[in-house]
C-alpha cells in the first residue's frame, strides 16, 4: 500500500463527510493505493456513526473507536500500529488542512529522501490569542530541542513507514514526534509550507493549558532522549558541581578558622543575615542527593526490559 492517512478525531461529525470528499479526488489523481484510519477518541456527537456510514461509500475507510477520550497521542499510537502504507500522513479532521498538499508530502518522502516532513502553517487563520503564544512556543521548542521546525505542533505531517513503526508516542508527546524520531536516528527532517484554513465546523480544542503542559513535556522528552540510557551523566554532573561548591566553601571557612583569620567568617556566622555556612552545607548535601539519584536511576535502568533495545537500520548476513 502506498499511503496510510491517519485522522484522529473528537467531536467532528460535521466535518468528516466533507473531509473524505476532498481527500478522494486527490488520491485518485495520484493513482495511490491508500487507506484512511479514523480514530474516534471518545466522541459524543455521533462521529462514530458518521465513520460507519462513510465506510459504506469509501472502502478505504478503517475505523477505531475508544471507549473514552484518551488524547491525541493515544489515537496516533494505535493508528501507527495499524497503518500499512509505505508513507503515513497524519492530518486533523477539522478541515483546516488541505488534502491538495498530500502529493507534495509524498514527493518529499519518496524522491527527496526525507524521513519525516512537517507542515508549516506560515499564515495561520487563527486569532492573535492563539498565534502569538504559538510563535513563542515554537521558538522555545527550537531552542531547547534543537529541531529547527517553525511549526512543531502542526498535525499535518508525513512519515516514512520505518519511522512510525520504530517510535512510541505516549502521554501528550505527539507534539514532539520530530524530536523522538531524531533521537531514534531518523534525522532527515523536512518542512513543507501548507495552507491553513479557518475552522468551518465545531469548536477548537485549543487551550492555554496546552502551553504549560507542552513545555513540561518538552523538558521530559529532551531529558529522556539525551539521558534516558545514561541518567548518571545528568545527575552526576550537577551533583558533583554542587557538592564540590559546597564542600569547597566549607573547607575554606574551616582553614581560615584554623589560621585565626575571621574577617571573612564572622559576618557569615550562624544567625547572621548571610548564612554562608548554611549555604555550603545545603549545596554539599544537595550534591550528594543528586549523585544518589543518579545511582538509583542507573540501577533502575539496568533492570528495565528495554535497556538493550536498539534500532538496527540494516544487516548483512
Amino acid at each position: 500500500m502506498d499511503i496510510s492517512l491517519v485522522v484522529p478525531l473528537f467531536n467532528e461529525a460535521e466535518s468528516l463527510p466533507e473531509l473524505l470528499s476532498e481527500i478522494k479526488p486527490v488520491m485518485d489523481a495520484g493513482g495511490y493505493s491508500w487507506e484512511i484510519l479514523m480514530v474516534d477518541d471518545g466522541s459524543n456527537d455521533g462521529s462514530w456513526e458518521v465513520v460507519q456510514s462513510l465506510k459504506q461509500t469509501y472502502p478505504q475507510v478503517k475505523g477505531i473507536r475508544f471507549r473514552r477520550n484518551y488524547g491525541k497521542s493515544a489515537a496516533l499510537h494505535v493508528a501507527f500500529q495499524a497503518a500499512q502504507g509505505d508513507i503515513v500522513i497524519t492530518m486533523d479532521a477539522d478541515l483546516q488542512d488541505r488534502p491538495q498538499h498530500i502529493p507534495e508530502f509524498v514527493e518529499m518522502i519518496r524522491n527527496q529522501g526525507f524521513d519525516l516532513v512537517s507542515g508549516w502553517k506560515q499564515k495561520r487563520k487563527d486569532p492573535l490569542s492563539k498565534t502569538i503564544p504559538t510563535k513563542i512556543y515554537n521558538g522555545v521548542n527550537r531552542m531547547v530541542s534543537g529541531v529547527q521546525l517553525h511549526d512543531m505542533n502542526c498535525g499535518f505531517k508525513a512519515y516514512r513507514k520505518d519511522v512510525i513503526k520504530s517510535i512510541e508516542v505516549y502521554g501528550e508527546m505527539h507534539r514532539y514526534i520530530p524530536v523522538i524520531a531524531r533521537a531514534a536516528g531518523f534525522g532527515n527532517i523536512g518542512e513543507l509550507k501548507v495552507e491553513h484554513i479557518a475552522r468551518k465546523y465545531g469548536t477548537s480544542k485549543f487551550g492555554l493549558n496546552r502551553f504549560v503542559n507542552g513545555f513540561l513535556d518538552l523538558l521530559t522528552i529532551t531529558f529522556l532522549t539525551r539521558y534516558g540510557k545514561r541518567p548518571m551523566h545528568f545527575f552526576g554532573f550537577w551533583g558533583l558541581a554542587s557538592s564540590l561548591l559546597g564542600g569547597g566553601m566549607l573547607l575554606v571557612m574551616y582553614l581560615l578558622k584554623l589560621i585565626g583569620y575571621t574577617g571573612l567568617i564572622e559576618p557569615y556566622h550562624i544567625g547572621s543575615h548571610l548564612p554562608l555556612l548554611f549555604f555550603g552545607i545545603v549545596a554539599f548535601l544537595l550534591g550528594i542527593l543528586l549523585l544518589s539519584t543518579g545511582l538509583l536511576a542507573e540501577l533502575i535502568g539496568r533492570s528495565a526490559p528495554g535497556r538493550n533495545d536498539y534500532l538496527v537500520a540494516e544487516e548483512l548476513p
